[in-house]
């Protein structure tokens, strides 16, 4: 197959009907399925699976051994760290084929997903949400929600540019400003000025 926009390592495997946007890097040992849609300017680690009904939008990272499963959309700029797993069934069995239970899973733009995470299926992601290392994510996540533990529970919030929120609800790291408008919803109300 030739993508000559994008980088893909002669170890990869990329099916007959992949679309791979300008500028993606596909690493050692990666497995592409012929269905999936990948943006521009991603980066595939070693050793990922990517779906045939998968999207990845622009400027998606996924770190090493990491196996998106189909019905899986992740937004542009998403994160996704070493060896952190989707699932697509919620109660998996070998002897019982449950392909036309899948249930769909969205991570939104700027979310992170960290080390060895487990996203549990049939959830939302909201935008710039932070899934600590370990977490396992059982519900839906807010938008900027830190989320840790297992199941993770919200412990904190974090500003687009990865900086945990303080009382003051000011980013540490770019002066960005944010404020509740509920219990479990936050919304930045002013850009940050970088340092």
């Amino acid at each position: 197959m030739s993508l000559p926009e994008a980088s893909i390592h002669p170890t990869a495997i990329v099916d007959e009907g992949a679309r791979i946007g300008a500028g993606s890097r596909v690493w050692h040992w990666v497995h592409v399925c012929g269905g999936a849609v990948i943006g521009e300017n991603c980066s595939l680690g070693q050793n990922v699976f990517i779906g045939n009904r998968v999207i990845l939008g622009n400027k998606v990272k996924i770190q090493n051994n990491v196996s998106v499963y189909d019905d899986i959309t992740l937004e542009d700029g998403v994160f996704c760290g070493p060896s952190c797993v989707f699932t697509n069934v919620v109660n998996p069995r070998a002897e019982i084929e449950r392909k036309s239970e899948y249930q769909p899973t969205v991570v939104e733009r700027g979310a992170t997903i960290g080390a060895n995470a487990t996203i549990v299926c049939g959830h939302r992601l909201g935008a710039y949400c932070f899934i600590a290392a370990g977490a396992v994510v059982t519900r839906d996540v807010p938008a900027f929600a830190l989320m840790a533990g297992v199941p993770a529970r919200r412990i904190g919030w974090m500003s687009k540019a990865g900086g945990r929120l303080g009382d003051d609800l000011v980013c540490p790291l770019d002066d960005s400003r944010y404020r509740l408008t509920g219990p479990e919803t936050l919304e930045e109300i002013g850009e940050g000025i970088g340092r």
